[in-house]
């Protein structure tokens, strides 16, 4: 099991100064992991006794085994070139596209052992109740975000992609209130914003819908619905959005299902309007 699921399987039984614990290997994996026991209780004011008690509770021997876990789990280790070249290097006989296919199929495969109907309905009820839906991503992500944006605009819904740092972000969220919803976006490690984002959302009533990777248990905070699953391919290596890119469009045709009459209606009349341009 990985880190992640470890802590999914005991969230219940952490004590308030263990979560404080799991909130800093999250937001600081590389000082953990290069750190001690000791340092890491310090850091945020907890006696060192609990760093050895969270990394049993979570079933490793000791905190030396816990953090050789967060090494490899949290920390990427490789820049993109590095990742493009592991992927490379991992290439059978059969060929690269072959392989590629392979893993898509084999990550597209597990998928509902993450996100079944019942998630997925669950979210797209809640989006199809918002008045606005912000949709926030960073890096690669940012593709989806576009995707997503574009479909829920088709189907007339009112979307507001997020751009900018700390100051254009404020801006563009100041008018949100209960009636709204926000889409964000996380992958190889919680996006800067993040947090402030779906704090914002929670403290003004939104919905929160967060479509991540292996990375989705340990965002802090977390969202009203989370829909993550395993990306193909290595921390590593290159990683695909094939599988957050199903989640993205199964939610859209849910939305859909919500009122299908009037989403049918609006896509309709979208195809006169691009006809009559032209």
């Amino acid at each position: 099991m990985s880190v992640l699921e470890r802590v999914k399987e005991a969230a219940e039984s952490l004590t308030p100064a263990e979560h404080l614990l799991i909130k800093q290997v999250i937001s600081s994996p590389r000082d953990v992991a290069l750190g001690t026991a000791s340092e890491l209780a310090q850091r945020i004011g907890v006696h060192e006794a609990t760093a050895s008690r969270l990394a049993k509770k979570l079933g490793y021997p000791n905190y030396a085994g816990f953090r050789t876990a967060i090494q490899e789990e949290f920390i990427v280790k490789t820049d993109p070139a590095t990742r493009v070249r592991n992927t490379l290097a991992q290439t059978t006989t059969a060929g690269l596209l072959t392989d590629l296919v392979s893993r898509e199929m084999e990550a597209l495969a597990g998928l509902q052992k993450y996100v079944d109907d019942g998630k997925l309905m669950a979210a797209a009820q809640a989006l199809h109740k918002a008045r606005r839906i912000y949709i926030f991503a960073r890096g690669n992500a940012e593709a989806l975000a576009v995707l997503i944006h574009r479909r829920l605009r088709r189907m007339g819904r009112d979307t507001v992609v997020l751009h900018g740092e700390g100051r254009d972000l404020a801006e563009q969220v100041l008018g949100m209130n209960a009636d709204d919803a926000i889409i964000g976006f996380a992958f190889r490690r919680q996006p800067s914003h993040y947090a402030a984002l779906m704090n914002h959302a929670k403290s003004k009533g939104a919905v929160s819908v967060t479509i991540s990777g292996s990375v989705g248990p340990s965002l802090v905070p977390s969202a009203d619905h989370l829909l993550f699953a395993p990306r193909a391919g290595s921390q590593d290596a290159f990683q695909t959005l094939t599988v957050p890119m199903a989640i993205c469009n199964g939610l859209v045709l849910c939305m859909a299902q919500q009122d299908p009459k009037a989403a049918l209606q609006q896509l309709e009349e979208l195809g006169q309007l691009i006809d009559s341009f032209d």
